[in-house]
């Protein structure tokens, strides 16, 4: 018997928990009844009709359908010293995630049928669910289109060039078109490159302390402005990467208003940090986009509160400790977060700022879902798979990296004290993941 199969023939009963479930407007004391990996039951506690193998006591702990991290970067295939796909999944676990969205930058880029079947094989190692995101250009390169329902029947889910951001007008157009044929979202790494060449800080006070050339918000919103028009002209659905500024979330505010198929992910070190934090050159803190000002970050906290942001995405992306350790601005760009992503939303946006537990569980589950059209996931509804995320809201921790299951360290939260952890992540009726 493989352990799919194993999986598939247990049953699980978790008990005693707080049920939050946005998606099935669900915030009760309930249990619930995992077999055949699908959700089986949702019952008032104590009141499950069947029965289980086996039990789980989750008194005292959140219970929520299976978290999604739509934005993560796993660098396989050619980027092994980095991360795999087995281990950036043990750390997607360990944080709570039963599923990742993996982007197509790898090496070589993933954009063919081939490379996507690759990065979804089970042999991979991976013990959460991934789904590919496929290049939308050929080698992303922004030229020309890859061939988007070959890599769709492949397994992909969505098309995106990721940090190489389409900006030939007629090239996104046709993207969006053709995407909307399909049912498929593009996702846009908003940010102009031909006003950002040489960049690696926000601009602002303190690029101008350090002497090194700044982004500015405009070459993030300017981009988002033209997309969102051609999404509308197209009846297309538009993903916003990571938007990190103010003037970025005006464009996506105008186009839900105006019927516009526009969902956009926020990380969080852009709703955490500033750039200030950016200290003395500390490359750990170098990421695209660049942390921002503090009142951006203001703005990301408004919109995370009031329904704006549909998602928390960690953009997950592991890089070799020689690689960061460089001058600044030949350090690459990019921070780990599996594992502290959950926190930190609990710590930053729960206790700090009071925004409600059902919100928070609402941003890692069915706000992922839906922006990625991961149908029937994202939810706990009877018949949906049984990915479930267990955590415990008044944990607390100190995220040590040395101890992170990921394969590099470059994250800007080392030692930092957070409130809230997972505690067992269940993919397909299946522990992935239990505290000690």
């Amino acid at each position: 018997m493989t352990p799919k199969d194993k999986a598939r023939s247990m049953s699980l009963a978790i008990k005693g928990g707080r049920v939050i479930d946005p998606a099935s407007k669900i915030d009760a004391d309930m249990d619930v009844l995992l077999r055949e990996g699908r959700v089986a039951e949702v019952a008032p506690r104590g009141k499950l009709r069947g029965s289980a193998e086996e039990s789980f006591n989750a008194r005292g702990l959140i219970v929520a359908p299976g978290f999604i991290d739509l934005h993560v970067h796993l660098r396989e295939p050619g980027q092994s010293y980095k991360e795999t796909i087995a281990s950036g999944t043990a750390a997607a676990a360990a944080g709570g995630f039963t599923t990742v969205c993996s982007m197509p930058n790898t090496s070589p880029v993933a954009d063919t049928p081939e490379i996507i079947a690759w990065i979804a094989d089970p042999g991979r190692g991976a013990v959460v669910n991934v789904f590919p995101i496929a290049a939308a250009t050929v080698g992303s390169e922004g030229e020309r289109l890859t061939d988007f329902r070959a890599l769709l029947r492949a397994g992909a889910v969505a098309v995106t060039d990721d940090g190489r951001p389409i900006l030939q007008d007629d090239i996104m157009r046709q993207a969006l078109t053709t995407a909307a044929q399909l049912g498929i979202p593009v996702v846009q790494h908003a940010e102009d490159t031909r006003l950002t060449a040489g960049c690696s800080v926000n601009q602002g006070a303190v690029s101008f302390r350090l002497g090194l050339r700044g982004m500015s918000a405009e070459a993030e919103a300017a981009i988002v402005e033209r997309d969102t028009a051609f999404a509308k002209h197209a009846n297309a659905h538009l993903h916003v990467a990571h938007v990190s500024t103010a003037a970025a979330l005006k464009p996506i505010r105008r186009g839900k208003r105006n019927h516009v198929n526009v969902t956009c992910e926020v990380t969080p070190h852009h709703f955490t940090l500033i750039d200030e934090n950016i200290g003395d050159y500390d490359t750990r803190f170098k990421m695209n986009p660049p942390l921002r000002s503090a009142a951006d970050r203001e703005a990301l906290l408004v919109a995370l509160a009031d329904g704006t942001i549909d998602a928390i995405a960690s953009d997950h992306a592991p890089h070799a400790r020689y690689e960061k350790e460089v001058e600044f601005d030949r350090a690459p760009f990019g921070v780990t977060g599996l594992e502290t992503a959950l926190a930190l939303a609990l710590t930053r946006l729960h206790r700090e700022k009071r925004v409600p537990l059902a919100r928070i569980v609402e941003l890692f589950s069915a706000g992922p879902a839906r922006a990625m059209n991961l149908r029937g996931r994202g939810t706990l509804a009877r018949g949906a798979p049984a990915d479930v995320t267990i955590f415990d809201p008044a944990r607390r921790w100190t995220f040590d990296s040395a101890k992170s299951l990921s394969k590099s360290r470059n994250t800007p939260f080392d030692g930092w004290q957070l409130t809230g952890k997972a505690v067992a992540t269940i993919v397909g009726g299946s522990f992935a993941y239990r505290a000690d």
